[in-house]
């Protein structure tokens, strides 16, 4: 997710441009040539890292649904006892982290999901139910009366609201990231208010 700061490697550049180029045209859309002129090497060359297109696509869909998992099970760590008010912050801080610089993958996932072999489909699937019931445990302790289902309605909304930033207009026309990134959160606690309300 965004928070690296050291430089890309070669695989991770490749699929960086797929995600890019896939979001962009869909997946049919883009060869790999295109893929590998996007990077600097041949589309062939592209061989050496993955066996295919397919390949590219389960790597982002599955790696994307593992590093939030693992991002929120870091997350709860380092709040280690803290109160689940300032858990919930910041759950929702590394959604919107990826929502906003992770933006292709959100395209991606709505438009090339079905795509996937069935195993790496369902991956991303289990993957993504272990992370709602993170949140929807922490929701539930800041809002005792909400139901599990209530609560997991609520805890899917508000990846609705943070997962539509592909929608916003185009860069440059709206706040910047700072702004937008204080929108979602604000937008996202009062979701979670109204739903425990």
């Amino acid at each position: 997710m965004a928070t690296r700061t050291d430089a890309p490697t070669r695989r991770e550049q490749i699929l960086k441009e797929a995600a890019r180029l896939f979001a962009e045209r869909g997946f049919h859309g883009v060869g790999v040539d295109e893929i590998g002129a996007a990077v600097g090497i041949s589309g062939p060359g592209l061989y050496r890292h993955f066996p295919g297109k397919d390949a590219m696509l389960a790597e982002l869909l599955v790696g994307i649904s593992g590093q939030l998992l693992t991002g929120a099970k870091r997350r709860l760590a380092e709040a280690d006892g803290g109160s689940a008010e300032v858990v919930l912050d910041s759950l929702i801080e590394g959604h919107i982290d990826f929502a906003i610089d992770d933006r292709p993958l959100i395209t991606l996932h709505d438009r090339e999901l079905d795509r996937l072999r069935d195993s790496d489909r369902k991956l991303v699937r289990q993957l993504q139910r272990q992370y709602v019931e993170l949140w929807v445990e922490v929701v539930r302790e800041i809002y005792p009366a909400l139901t599990e289902p209530a609560a997991r309605s609520a805890v899917h909304s508000v990846f609705g609201l943070l997962n539509s930033t592909p929608h916003l207009a185009r860069p440059g026309s709206v706040p910047g990231r700072t702004t937008t990134a204080a929108l979602l959160h604000r937008m996202a606690r009062g979701a979670f208010a109204a739903a425990g309300a």
